[in-house]
């Protein structure tokens, strides 16, 4: 029960108007004031000479404005206020309805407040029984203790909420069409009846998913409504009178337990059938590429069948003809395309450096080389974690999986070389020139920088089910 000290009853004076503080507001210096009070005395002193705004009290100067409501003094006042609108009213006591005492005692085994007379009959006097401000306290240490696992099963419940409502925003679905509908014309006209029916299921699947989400989000509501009812419940009981609190011990605070039933996955189904059509009408135009010896630079290390590259400890004694390359790691491809669609895979694993791509057979191959469109070779490179384009200035590619294959594809006629990734089959660059002269694959498995770009380029072989029009 709230019985105010007579320093709080004086602290609930407003110096200026001598008056219970209305809306309480406290300055700088610590003094409380009501905010009509304080805000005319700052207009005053806007209109007098005086040079600065000090605290009416203590004389401590202040900023116009620079004061905030106390809203623990203005509870305290409202406190003040019923007792001297009802100065006769006593405190509420709970008293022993056989014997009109004072329930002061707490029955452990029964579970119920009893009176001293209860206490010595025979139905509690081998019972444990301890004073009811000590059971109210204990009981209340158990709901707080209650509260907390509640309190964060409610944030949960809520952050996960809202990361669901936030998935739509996030779900990138025109940029996946754009994505598909780019594959499809770089494909040309054999894939469009394809495209047409993958771009309607792509639809439907987006509205089915659309739907889930939005169950899924429904269903975080209703549970987060479920637990700030319970919080709210406990709360109030701890605010009971002690008697009143333990009629209600034996009621367990139950858990409403938030069912998660995981997060719904935006990922398209139709994307991914969408990545193993395209391979499947990629493997059309694969070719079995092989290194040529003649172009490798006197540190690489080709393999027996010509389809593993790797930089050795020293240079070789080889012959410096004009089709070696004298300065970097990089060697070609032993063929050599003048038109049509071609596809390969290269397996790059864990490397951390690489370049991959194809060039003009005529590129220099002495000296400083620049990989770029300009120079005539149309490459990837991987360096320091990015993967990125041979340009200048170079495109930063965002690669969610990390790929272990990188898949090139060149058609000729149209002009373009694109990349993929194979592990998750997804798209990463795609350049568009206008070729002339004899094209080659492209090859250079950078430096060894301390050991840990060891591992060689591998040309994956053609698979079984490969092969058609080139």
């Amino acid at each position: 029960f709230f019985f105010p000290s007579v320093t709080e009853k004086n602290e609930a004076i407003c110096t200026i108007c001598l008056e219970y503080l209305t809306e309480p507001v406290t300055i700088v210096c610590g003094h409380n004031f009501c905010r009509a009070c304080i805000s005319q005395h700052c207009e005053e002193w806007e209109k007098g000479t005086r040079p600065e705004l000090t605290c009416p009290q203590c004389r401590e100067p202040f900023q116009k404005g620079e004061f905030k409501p106390n809203t623990q003094m203005n509870n305290i006042l409202q406190k003040i206020k019923q007792l001297v609108i009802h100065p006769g009213k006593e405190p509420v006591v709970d008293l022993c309805k056989r014997h009109e005492e004072h329930l002061k005692l707490f029955c452990e085994e029964d579970g119920e407040a009893i009176c001293w007379v209860c206490e010595k009959s025979r139905a509690h006097k081998s019972h444990t029984v301890v004073p009811i401000e000590e059971a109210a306290q204990d009981y209340k240490v158990k709901l707080q203790e209650a509260l907390g696992p509640l309190r964060k099963e409610l944030e949960e419940a809520l952050a996960l909420k809202s990361k669901e409502e936030k998935k739509p925003s996030e779900w990138q679905v025109k940029e996946k069409r754009t994505v598909i509908t780019g594959e499809f014309n770089r494909l040309h006209t054999w894939l469009k009846e394809e495209e047409q029916g993958l771009l309607q299921r792509l639809v439907e699947e987006e509205r089915e998913t659309l739907q889930r989400l939005q169950e899924h989000v429904s269903k975080l509501s209703q549970q987060s409504s479920s637990l700030q009812q319970l919080i709210t419940e406990i709360e109030k009981k701890c605010q009971q009178r002690d008697a009143e609190l333990l009629k209600v011990r034996d009621r367990r605070s139950q858990s409403v337990k938030v069912q998660e039933p995981g997060a719904i996955s935006t990922e398209l189904k139709n994307v991914y059938k969408i990545c193993l059509d395209m391979k499947e009408m990629l493997q059309r135009f694969w070719v079995d590429v092989t290194l040529d010896p003649d172009t490798a630079n006197c540190w690489l290390i080709l393999s027996e069948d010509r389809k593993r590259v790797r930089l050795g400890e020293k240079c070789q004694d080889l012959p410096d003809t004009p089709e070696r390359f004298d300065t970097y790691p990089e060697v070609l491809g032993a063929e050599r395309f003048t038109g049509g669609r071609r596809y390969w895979e290269v397996e790059v694993g864990d490397k951390t450096e690489w370049d991959l791509g194809v060039c003009r057979e005529s590129v220099s191959r002495k000296g400083q080389v620049t990989l770029s469109p300009g120079d005539r070779y149309w490459a990837l490179c991987l360096r320091n974690g990015e993967y990125e384009t041979c340009t200048s200035p170079p495109t930063l590619l965002p690669v969610r999986v990390r790929p272990s294959r990188v898949g090139i594809f060149l058609d000729y006629e149209a002009g373009e070389v694109s990349f993929y990734n194979v592990t998750d089959g997804s798209h990463l660059f795609t350049f568009t020139d206008t070729f002339s002269g004899t094209l080659c694959p492209y090859f250079c498995p950078c430096l060894n920088t301390g050991g840990t770009n060891a591992a060689p380029l591998i040309i994956c072989p053609v698979p079984a089910q490969a092969g058609g029009n080139l």
